[in-house]
């Protein structure tokens, strides 16, 4: 059956929002006309004047299945990842067992779609059991399904092993795409170097941690020509090499979470653990890099590290806790309330952030709104006001530290190959 989504502000060339009607046929946008044109047929969804945009893409989150169901599964996370807006999500192989075979990635594809929520894209590892040793079968896993090889969760620490992953990748046309982390500067340490970490005691993680392994990989990329990815960038020294990098063109992309946007170690009120990841927050500077970096390009998208915990490994405190903190449902109110609705970012910018541009960086048929692409889509209320409650979360994680927030830019509808597959209203519906 056909949809028809009228009455929705759509971005145009020029980023301004104009009223149109989306005709959906057979899980593809098949036609984009004006709202006032007569459209025939199909199934009609009022979008009351609300934004309709390309369904976000997520390409660094962690659903935690196979191995650690009590933090996440494929399916729970899938459904908070569609509540959030997304339609494309990838994840990541830090998993137990490790995604290092075919077998795992194939697992990880049967259960997204048994799930059928969201489009699931599975990273391998590239190393196995992302010991940093022996290579994994880069072949088998690209045969299987895998579109990328990264041991996020560690850094690979053997500069030749990882030239010879690069090397490996490039004959395949494959990406790599790196967690930057020097371990030998940052065994036993919870938080960044700096005053949160001298006023409790704390060991600090340096900037230079996560610099000297995006220096080095750099240098890598380019002997090798791979497609190099960095993996949520939080510092002002990543950013200047990676700058320099792309302006001599070295094949080079990167991306940056919401919260190294918006949080620095002065904001950390304490030693709760929802404030805990890694990369850790860094100073304002740093904050302030990276938010340069995104306007100018130097890093090309948003993602979200979601990283699901229980309640009781949190509670551990900042120094025994694990690092991480979930992050689909919050990631695009805080980023139009944060940065659109104060005036330092446009909103079709932040739209081809989170969608256009990781479909780009890692050729996907998605992030874009036009005839012939598939109807993935999120329908977006950019005024209604809400705070953040992690109880209301679809995931099973409540790690957040965003708790309170007062947002707007909600997504209302998620649209995946033309199936509503999460909705304000059903789940309204449902309370009722």
């Amino acid at each position: 059956m056909n949809v028809i989504i009228k009455n929705a502000s759509v971005l145009n060339a020029e980023g301004g929002l104009e009223r149109k009607a989306v005709v959906i046929e057979n899980g593809t946008i098949s036609s984009i006309v004006d709202d006032n044109e007569a459209v025939q047929g199909g199934e009609v969804i009022d979008a009351g004047g609300k934004l309709l945009i390309p369904g976000l893409i997520d390409m660094h989150v962690h659903l935690r299945e196979p191995g650690f169901e009590h933090k996440e599964t494929i399916e729970t996370g899938s459904r908070s990842a569609a509540k959030g807006g997304y339609t494309t999500i990838a994840c990541m192989p830090n998993t137990k067992p490790v995604t290092d075979s075919p077998e795992i990635v194939t697992f990880i594809k049967d259960k997204a779609r048994e799930a059928g929520l969201v489009k699931v894209l599975p990273y391998a590892a590239i190393t196995k059991e992302q010991k940093g040793g022996e290579l994994t079968d880069f072949a088998a896993l690209k045969a299987a399904g895998a579109i990328g090889f990264t041991d996020d969760g560690v850094g690979v620490q053997t500069a030749q092993t990882m030239k010879d992953a690069m090397a490996l990748a490039a004959g395949m046309n494959m990406p790599v795409i790196a967690h930057c982390e020097d371990n030998s500067l940052v065994v036993g340490a919870p938080v960044a170097e700096g005053s949160f970490a001298r006023k409790h005691g704390l060991k600090g993680i340096p900037n230079e941690s996560e610099a000297i392994h995006v220096g080095r990989d750099i240098l890598l990329a380019e002997a090798t020509g791979v497609h190099y990815h960095v993996c949520h960038v939080s510092t002002e020294q990543s950013i200047r090499l990676i700058r320099q990098a792309k302006q001599i063109g070295i094949k080079v992309t990167s991306e940056v979470c919401p919260h190294h946007l918006l949080l620095s170690e002065e904001d950390i009120p304490g030693l709760d653990a929802n404030w805990k990841m890694n990369p850790p927050l860094r100073s304002r500077r740093d904050v302030e890099a990276c938010i340069e970096a995104l306007l100018d390009g130097t890093i090309d998208m948003i993602v979200t590290d979601h990283a699901p915990h229980s309640a009781e490994e949190k509670a551990k405190g900042m120094q025994l806790a694990p690092f991480g903190i979930v992050g689909f449902e919050t990631a695009f109110p805080l980023m139009y309330t944060k940065f659109v609705a104060t005036g330092q970012m446009s909103l079709a910018l932040l739209v081809q952030r989170m969608t256009a541009d990781p479909a780009r960086v890692f050729a996907l048929n998605a992030g874009e709104l036009k005839p012939g692409a598939p109807a993935d889509l999120t329908l977006i209320d950019l005024d209604a006001e809400k705070e953040v409650d992690p109880e209301s979360f679809a995931s099973k994680g409540r790690n957040t530290p965003f708790t309170g927030w007062k947002l707007k830019g909600w997504p209302v509808m998620t649209v995946n190959e033309g199936r509503i597959v999460w909705s304000e209203e059903a789940v309204a519906g449902l309370k009722d």
